[in-house]
């Protein structure tokens, strides 16, 4: 939860410093003698910025309350407007610039939040496809199919815990599933049907890669789960001596899940699980200094386990 509350403290304190800055345009805008309705232009920046980072809805709250500022301390100086004397001149400019300001804020935000949805539709998409993709290519090996997918589903479940964004969450998952495929031989005319891809080709010559292969030519689409598969491989190259700082949280998750998922399928029978084996599993991988994994992501992997129950240890152990 620490990274989620992070995150909401970054936007708070840029909600905060777009409130002060409207804070200093109104009070320079005071502080002028003549040409005042200038400093309206500089209001424009604090709203794009909220339109662009922060969406339609907080863009309009604050363009509201830079009009209602304005609007006061034109109220208040009204004989400090330089080549304007007639006040309804002025108001007229200053609702002109307000109906602006206002429709700035709503085409950014707008813009914002579609963007924002369609990157995200974008990102479910990838991930289903690579989801379905690598199920169907691990279909013939029931037993590394059912593997990657109990990994992925407690992967992605100690990310939510963790607090991480969704789209963290859903890179997490895919890097788990795409993780074992580097063990599966996949032709061409196999992918072409998993993708149902109905182009001829004259060279109809039979050409064998390996998983991996696959996974890497992935990486300029799932751009967020294709390093967490790289740091994995390069973890166990270096021999797990890679620091956490090294380490990005989501792969140190997928490590720690497949750590305590090879604890628990090393039992030799189903009776040697008890009630506290998920504490002692954890004690153990806590007592792993080569491996390094971290206490943060092991306490919540416990506090997931504990919420499942038993029964999970004891699925893991039937396989």
């Amino acid at each position: 939860m620490k990274l989620k509350e992070s995150k909401k403290i970054d936007e708070l304190y840029f909600e905060i410093s777009l409130i002060i800055i409207t804070f200093a345009l109104t009070a320079l805008m005071w502080q002028i003698s003549g040409h005042k309705l200038i400093v309206l232009n500089l209001f424009y920046l604090p709203v794009v910025l909220a339109g662009f980072f922060l969406g339609r809805y907080r863009a309009g709250v604050l363009a509201f309350f830079s009009v209602i500022a304005v609007s006061v301390v034109t109220a208040v100086s009204l004989n400090d407007f330089a080549m304007i004397n007639s006040p309804l001149v002025i108001g007229l400019s200053v609702t002109l610039w307000a109906a602006v300001l206002g429709l700035t804020a709503l085409l950014v935000g707008t813009l914002s939040d579609e963007r924002t949805q369609t990157l995200n539709d974008l990102h479910e998409a990838h991930v289903g496809v690579v989801e379905v993709l690598a199920r169907y290519l691990q279909s013939a090996h029931p037993k590394l199919k059912a593997r990657s997918e109990r990994v992925a589903e407690l992967s992605q479940s100690v990310a939510a815990e963790m607090g991480l964004p969704s789209r963290e969450c859903d890179d997490i998952r895919v890097a788990a599933l795409l993780y074992d495929m580097e063990n599966i031989e996949i032709t061409a005319k196999v992918i072409r049907r998993a993708v149902d891809d109905m182009e001829t080709q004259q060279n109809t010559a039979p050409h064998s890669f390996q998983g991996a292969e696959l996974a890497h030519s992935l990486g300029a689409v799932l751009t967020g789960a294709f390093p967490l598969l790289m740091s994995q491989n390069e973890t166990e190259v270096l021999g797990q001596k890679t620091t956490n700082r090294q380490t990005p949280i989501g792969a140190q998750i997928i490590r720690a899940v497949r750590s305590y998922d090879n604890l628990i399928r090393s039992m030799s029978v189903r009776e040697s699980y008890r009630a506290n084996s998920d504490e002692e599993m954890l004690d153990e991988l806590r007592r792993d200094v080569e491996a390094g994994h971290t206490d943060e992501v092991l306490d919540a992997l416990g506090r997931i386990l504990a919420s499942k129950g038993a029964s999970a240890g004891l699925a893991l152990a039937e396989v």
